[in-house]
């Protein structure tokens, strides 16, 4: 039924010659009714709108140029309407060489289409009872106003078929189909109407002729203005109610009117606010909880015996420590890293260990939860079978269709863009191109460790010389702290500048690939740009946690990096004070960025719009003018968004012991962000093309992936990035003899045990410091928890026992900590059901109603059919049986 639809319905492939008359649209001018939404005649609502400049009044291109894009856009507006749709010219109110082409889409071509693409349509009412649930009190304080909004009704569905046309539920001609499904249809058939035809090649869609500029632009209308009720009494002013009940600053307390975006925008653009309000709600929760560990560190820092001692002038004033870099770097007092060490303990403590399982177990409920609401969402908006059934090939890919191959499932031959070994090619050329991209950013990580590894001496040498006379600032600014705050910065600078480039050379590689189906494009794109964002924005954070100051050597024998650069080395307290500083610059920095950009940049652009139209004030200008000068959407929608919601759900997952407060962070960022990208929507961009998606895509097994990564990274951070595990060992071993010398088990001590000693009489020539010993001591503490026997030891500058007993219980601990994790995830994955048995039932109860209704239309036509035939036979028996007149 199919193939001979398209051969009847889709006659677009054939070339148009030269001295064929064309069809042209009715040309009529402009109503003065800003808010119409129909053609002239006023019965004819206009689904789609095209925009294009007079050839005869451009002056910028040559005349052969101008007459070639006449005739395409001739031949392609006359094959339109021999594909059944209706167009109607107008010229622009505001500038007379802009043509408004309004294309109208009849129902014989609706439901002809309809039945092509396999959209599903209502059949009757939903009967299936649904209970209310105990918590309906509740979340009705937050539900948009039923009497502003309306629920939409529940039908049960099924593919359009134009033979069981009398099945479907037709209240009315006019609202069988929506806007946004006609939208959809009409989008469709402009995709893939031909316009011209060169060496035996088909060009056609209108993606190229906006492309060429042949046509500035293609758009369905928004159906009011935002502001105010359309003055049209047919006009439902669905915008208008968008903006006012869900875009408007005043709703960020509220819950979205889900259906109701759906409605308006499709099933796409729908399934993603869904998602992003579900995951904010989820942050709630994980906000509550880091903030109780928060205030947790905040109330237990004074009672941290580690960095008391550490201020101590007894104790940390009398320890002094070994230089952090070659000959320029000084000796220095431990009691200068006192206020660094008392904001390690409000990260670095009991709290964040809980934090880290409770996130393990909460990214777990949040994707199995997600899966259950998805599914929902699946069978309320009729994409349950979508992929299989609806989604169509991409233009892009059927113009290059040359070779013949045959179908492993129907043994029928079809034509592909390339064969076997040319996809093989492809696919080589591709994955080398990503591997490039990908060391590409791994080189600009490198240049910002060079920079660490190379300011630090810098500081080192010229800080406490410029800010020797102020104690206060010298005890905040330390050379470890000045590195690493304009490290962050810089990062954060080049990941930003690298996005522009890397969204580019994805695209790019994407486009070489030429997926078949649009689902297959973006989930291809959406591969190569996390990837690209993953190295991008995690690298340095994985670099701060899991590789500075680990293979340093000691004092007398220091590792070097590239054989010049001194390897860095974290402050005593480990370098979780800095991956939390490096975190909040990155998420604090990239949210107020977004946010500025997707606002300011918009706004700006439909500003110098308006501006350079200065009679708009006076004129009354029609709703697709308005349209016009609003910004396109972008072919890829709400890619970004997504991309940029899974970056954040990277940061709060993969290295949130080190961050408790970063899923509050996510959650005022959210809350914005919902409201920011509707009010985007509604007010400063063109009405998208509608357009269906049974899931968020390739964003669900990433979003799975870094779940589990999470726990890896997490309990690595606890292990090897914190100092909690070497504070457990010595309170629970080393505080007590035979170790010790505390008769209980006491932190008490900690300091002077683990940072390890250095006779300042083995420093090579190449490292001594420059600046003279002071006093009369000998030898100079390590700064960083090496855990080395002392000078004069059999064993000197050699790992000593506790160092041994440290590792062992890392290692311990993070197997322990993931495995306990990952059971408790199976646990939860095995008992919370990604379907859950009301939505099972509607889809069991949709597909007998399906069945049963079409299979007893088509008895009553065979049973119509048989009945005819039965009276022809008996007419004709009883003329044969008959007497004959003598």
């Amino acid at each position: 039924l199919v193939l001979e639809l398209n051969q009847v319905v889709i006659p677009t492939y054939g070339t148009v010659p030269d001295q064929q008359n064309l069809h042209t649209p009715e040309w009529v001018d402009f109503d003065d009714k800003p808010d119409s939404l129909f053609f002239s005649d006023g019965q004819r609502k206009i689904d789609f709108v095209l925009v294009y400049e007079d050839e005869s009044k451009k002056m910028t291109h040559k005349r052969s140029d101008r007459k070639k894009h006449k005739r395409k856009r001739q031949v392609y507006e006359s094959n339109l309407i021999n594909n059944g749709l209706q167009l109607e010219a107008t010229r622009s109110v505001l500038d007379e060489k802009l043509v408004f082409v309004k294309v109208h889409a009849p129902w014989e071509v609706l439901c002809t289409y309809a039945e092509v693409m396999h959209i599903k349509l209502p059949l009757q009412h939903n009967d299936l009872k649904t209970r209310d649930s105990a918590f309906n009190w509740f979340s009705r304080l937050f539900k948009v106003d039923e009497n502003i909004i309306k629920p939409e009704q529940e039908f049960f569905t099924a593919p359009f078929q134009m033979e069981h046309l009398s099945s479907f539920y037709i209240h009315n001609k006019d609202t069988f189909f929506n806007p946004a499904t006609r939208s959809r249809i009409v989008h469709f058939i402009l995709s893939r109407v031909e316009y011209a035809t060169k060496n035996n090649v088909k060009k056609f869609g209108i993606n190229k002729l906006l492309d060429t500029g042949i046509y500035k632009a293609a758009f369905p209308l928004h159906d009011s203005n935002f502001r105010h009720l359309s003055t049209d009494p047919s006009c439902p002013s669905e915008r208008y109610l968008l903006y006012r009940e869900w875009a408007h600053p005043k709703n960020i307390f509220k819950l979205q009117p889900l259906d109701f975006i759906r409605k308006y925008y499709g099933e796409k653009i729908g399934i993603y606010f869904a998602w992003l309000g579900f995951y904010t709600n989820m942050l709630t929760v994980a906000a509550v909880v880091g903030v109780g560990c928060f205030l947790y560190g905040c109330l237990t820092k004074d009672n941290c015996t580690w960095s008391q001692e550490v201020c101590d002038p007894n104790i940390g004033g009398n320890i002094i420590m070994c230089p952090q870099c070659d000959k320029v770097c000084t000796y220095w007092n431990l009691t200068i890293t006192c206020e660094s060490s008392k904001k390690l303990c409000i990260f670095d403590s009991f709290g964040t260990l809980v934090f880290a399982v409770f996130m393990g177990i909460w990214v777990t409920l949040f994707l199995e939860f997600w899966k259950r609401r998805q599914a929902e969402l699946e069978y309320e908006w009729d994409t349950v079978e979508y992929l299989e059934q609806e989604e169509q090939v991409r233009p892009e890919y059927e113009a290059r269709c040359t070779h013949v191959v045959v179908n492993e499932i129907t043994q029928q031959e079809e034509y592909v863009p390339y064969t076997t070994c040319g996809k093989c090619i492809r696919m080589t050329f591709c994955t080398s191109a990503i591997f490039f991209w990908v060391l590409l950013i791994i080189a600009s990580v490198i240049g910002i460790i060079v920079y660490r590894l190379s300011v630090f001496l810098v500081f080192s040498a010229k800080l406490s010389q410029r800010i020797s006379g102020t104690e206060v600032i010298r005890k905040y600014l330390t050379p470890q702290t000045a590195t690493s705050v304009t490290a962050s910065l810089i990062s954060f600078v080049v990941i930003m500048i690298l996005n522009i480039i890397y969204e580019k050379v994805a695209i790019l590689i994407t486009d070489f690939e030429l997926p078949r189906t649009q689902t297959d494009y973006e989930n291809s794109l959406t591969t190569k740009m996390f990837l690209f964002q993953f190295v991008n924005y995690y690298s340095s954070c994985f670099y701060i946690a899991f590789f500075k100051g680990k293979f340093v050597g000691h004092p007398g024998n220091p590792v070097y990096w590239l054989g010049k650069y001194r390897n860095e080395e974290c402050d005593p307290g480990g370098c979780l004070l800095e991956l939390t500083t490096q975190l909040a610059i990155i998420v604090g920095g990239k949210a107020i960025w977004n946010n500025i950009q997707e606002v300011l940049v918009p706004l700006a652009k439909n500003l110098i719009g308006r501006s350079s139209a200065a009679a708009r004030s006076e004129k009354v200008v029609p709703r697709w003018e308005e349209d016009y000068h609003l910004q396109p959407i972008g072919r890829l929608g709400l890619f970004y968004e997504y991309l940029e919601m899974v970056i954040q759900f990277g940061f709060v997952t993969l290295f949130v012991a080190s961050f408790p407060l970063a899923p509050l962070l996510a959650l005022i960022n959210n809350m914005l962000e919902i409201r920011l990208d509707a009010w985007k929507l509604t007010t400063q961009f063109r009405r998208m093309v509608p357009q269906k998606a049974q899931d968020i895509g390739a964003w669900q097994p990433i979003l799975q992936g870094i779940a589990i990564l999470a726990v890896v990274t997490n309990a690595m951070i606890i292990a090897f990035t914190s100092d909690m595990i070497p504070r457990l060992v010595y309170y629970w071993s080393f505080s007590i003899p035979p170790y010790g010398s505390h008769s209980s088990h006491t932190m008490k001590g900690y300091i002077n045990s683990t940072l390890s000693v250095f006779n300042i009489s083995d420093f090579k020539n190449a490292s001594k410091p420059f600046s003279p010993w002071f006093g009369n001591q000998t030898t100079c503490r390590q700064v960083y928890r090496d855990l080395r026997y002392p000078p004069g030891h059999q064993h000197q500058y050699e790992h000593n026992i506790y160092y041994w007993h440290v590792i062992a219980a890392k290692l311990a601990f993070i197997i322990v900590m993931e495995h306990v994790i990952y059971f408790v995830k199976f646990i939860i994955s095995y008992i919370i059901p990604d379907v859950s048995q009301k939505t099972k039932s509607k889809v069991k109860r949709e597909k007998y109603l399906t069945q049963k209704l079409l299979h007893e239309n088509d008895l009553k036509v065979v049973e119509k059919s048989m009945g005819k035939i039965a009276d022809k036979i008996t007419k004709g028996a009883d003329s044969t049986f008959r007497p004959k007149a003598e």
